[in-house]
């Protein structure tokens, strides 16, 4: 779905106001953190996660899974 906002001075700097309904479907509120990363053809991709961080979450799960019990050892 597409949604349409303007840039706002805000301060010294602009911004945009992100509608209610895209908020509610990246299931963040007021002072959540928000990445922003360059897409191709000059767009810009809105993130509320670091971007990539599923992807090491799931390698260090698999790691863990892997050395376990060399980390319950190192634990001691």
């Amino acid at each position: 779905m597409a949604y349409k906002t303007k840039l706002r001075k805000i301060g010294n700097s602009l911004g945009i106001v992100i509608p209610k309904g895209v908020l509610q479907s990246m299931k963040v509120e007021e002072g959540d953190t928000l990445y922003i990363t360059e897409a191709p053809e000059g767009a810009v991709q809105v993130h509320p996660s670091s971007p990539g961080f599923a992807d090491k979450a799931r390698i260090a799960d698999s790691l863990m899974k892997r050395y376990k019990h060399a980390l319950r050892e190192l634990a001691k």
